[in-house]
């Protein structure tokens, strides 16, 4: 029997991966908190505009937060997309409504598996990493860049119980990309962590999309830096560097270059001239960023052992500044991030 699967948080991302499983005739449920954007699903079903074609899918189930707590049912998997700030409240929200053997998937960045399994159980718990661009400025429409020819999961269990069903999201997952299954669910998180220290936050400071902020003289050398801190942040962790994206053993660095092949192979193959991260993507829709998830979290584990992490605390310090209001996110920033002292 079809497992009974729900999406919590159906953003660009949630949405364009839910409406996949939808298409492949699995029985989803989409659980969203943006009123006009459950109205639009409601009415209209999703739209999935990518760069070879546009997908229109009707949903038979488009949920607002408060409709959780009329649910009769459990489902059997959640794929969770909400911030990682977000994590324990929505797993709070969800875990009445989880089967006694159902799973939490984590499809976020940050290192949100132990939040997760906080809440609802480490053997209920499974972790992931996705690599896609979308991004969604209108209700009920997303716009993927990465079609699932394209689009690259990883997933894995954070207890041999949950390890041993990872198999299971995988096969769910396949219908939105390739799909990998990681060994050490942790090391994978931090590996992406690495590649988002970089790019998500330092971008989104000068206002540009991903690429053209990392053609400014100085500023690509600053993500890989904010990239390396996050890698001896891992090691430091005691987590280990493996390969993610499709990447072979052979392939990965010492924890000083693999940053740079990280982040080269997301402006290589997962992102577009006009990408916009998915920090100034909330910025420039006024919301709070995972800044203190990412950038944040590198910065406090290398503190805790001992060492610095001055890019990461940069991009933080002028990160949180913008979400103030103190300061506008604009190229000119640039002066600021590569200030003496930041690298």
């Amino acid at each position: 029997m079809s497992p009974r699967i729900a999406f919590l948080g159906t953003g660009a991302q949630g949405a364009g991966i839910g409406a996949d499983l939808v298409n492949a005739g699995l029985d989803v449920t989409f659980i969203e908190q943006w009123p006009a954007h459950v109205d639009a699903m409601r009415t209209n079903g999703i739209e999935v505009r990518m760069p070879q074609q546009t997908v229109v899918t009707p949903l038979p189930a488009v949920l607002n937060l408060c409709d959780v707590a009329t649910l009769r049912h459990t489902f059997d998997i959640v794929f969770l997309l909400v911030k990682a700030y977000d994590t324990r409240w929505a797993c709070e929200l969800i875990k009445p409504v989880l089967a006694d053997d159902g799973l939490v998937v984590g499809l976020q960045n940050g290192m949100s598996i132990d939040d997760i399994a906080a809440v609802v159980g480490a053997e209920r718990t499974i972790g992931a990493v996705i690599e896609m661009a979308s991004n969604m400025w209108e209700p009920g429409v997303v716009n993927r860049q990465n079609s699932p020819a394209t689009a690259w999961f990883t997933v894995g269990g954070v207890v041999p119980s949950a390890q041993a069903r990872a198999h299971e999201v995988q096969a769910l997952l396949s219908h939105a990309g390739a799909v990998e299954v990681s060994d050490d669910i942790r090391s994978s998180k931090w590996m992406k962590l690495i590649a988002n220290a970089g790019e998500l936050v330092p971008s989104a400071i000068l206002n540009l999309p991903l690429a053209e902020a990392a053609a400014l003289p100085g500023v690509h050398e600053f993500m890989v830096e904010c990239g390396r801190e996050a890698a001896r942040a891992t090691l430091a962790d005691g987590c280990r560097l493996v390969p993610i994206f499709g990447m072979t053993a052979a392939e990965v660095a010492a924890a000083d270059d693999y940053a740079g092949l990280l982040l080269g192979r997301v402006l290589s193959d997962y992102s577009f001239p006009d990408t916009l991260t998915t920090v100034l993507q909330d910025w420039r829709k006024g919301r709070r960023a995972e800044v203190r998830e990412v950038n944040g979290l590198a910065a406090d584990v290398l503190h805790a052992n001992g060492q610095s992490a001055p890019a990461n605390e940069r991009t933080v310090e002028l990160a949180l500044r913008i979400e103030s209001g103190e300061l506008i996110a604009q190229p000119s920033n640039v002066e600021l991030l590569l200030a003496p002292g930041a690298r």
